[in-house]
């Protein structure tokens, strides 16, 4: 995880000068897999003045990273365990940042008929009775979560034999489904980003179970990450986010105001 970390700080803090101390933040990975960090970070730094060093991981360790004062700020698109967080830490702030949605991806020829699924639900029950691969994220993060929530609603899950745990990020896990010609869970903007190189293809989409919400949690007392917050649901950051395109599609839609 560090390697990747000092690969996103370099990203962050470009080769200028910048005069105030870094802001530490963990952000779940499918927001910097998507491309997403590279259209607001630059952005903030001109303004602010100020540096992100970003640590990417799953949702859940992101939230324990900055429980345990690793981190000043987190991103996180797990809903579940960001309450969790918040009954335990109630100093923390929790907004609303952008939404996209989850999509079920697998191999074209869809062997677990996907693509006829009556809903989300449905098309996880067709995976679990089918002899194909599932790709799981298995690290605790926003899309593990919403995983497990779809085994639940499914009313049945695959053998164990059939899951692969990938638990390095969705970048990842998508090219392991590729490999094994399994399905697996995205958001769609990891997807979108990693398309062109990918054999497995957007099978399922639209459910309302499959909307993924993320969300900006940081300590009320911390001025630098309150300003970082502050400037991810003012106008700026929701300009950047709503307005970021892959293959000139939007891939997030903001709050209709900032709270």
């Amino acid at each position: 995880m560090w390697a990747t970390c000092a690969l996103a700080v370099v990203l962050s803090l470009g080769c200028n000068t910048v005069a105030t101390q870094p802001l530490d933040i963990a952000t779940t990975s499918s927001v910097q897999n998507s491309g997403l960090l590279d259209a607001l970070l630059p952005a903030y730094r001109e303004q602010s003045h100020v540096g992100v060093r970003v640590h990417a991981a799953g949702s859940g360790r992101a939230l324990q990273m900055m429980s345990e004062g690793l981190v000043q700020l987190v991103i996180s698109h797990a809903p579940e365990a960001e309450a969790r967080a918040l009954e335990a830490h109630h100093d923390w702030v929790r907004r609303e940042l952008a939404q996209n949605q989850f999509v079920i991806v697998g191999p074209p020829s869809d062997p677990a008929g996907v693509r006829m699924a009556a809903d989300a639900a449905d098309a996880f029950r067709r995976i679990a009775r089918s002899n194909v691969p599932f790709v799981s994220r298995g690290d605790l993060s926003g899309t593990h979560e919403r995983e497990e929530a779809l085994w639940k609603a499914a009313g049945v899950r695959p053998p164990v034999e059939r899951v692969i745990v990938s638990g390095r990020g969705m970048a990842l896990a998508l090219r392991h489904a590729d490999e094994v010609r399994g399905y697996t869970l995205s958001d769609e903007a990891t997807y979108r980003q990693f398309e062109a190189g990918l054999e497995v293809q957007l099978l399922y989409h639209g459910d309302a179970r499959l909307v993924n919400t993320y969300a900006v949690l940081h300590p009320s007392g911390d001025a630098a990450a309150s300003a970082f917050a502050n400037w991810l649901v003012g106008d700026a950051g929701r300009e950047r986010i709503g307005g970021f395109t892959i293959g000139g599609k939007p891939m997030f839609t903001v709050p209709h105001s900032p709270h």
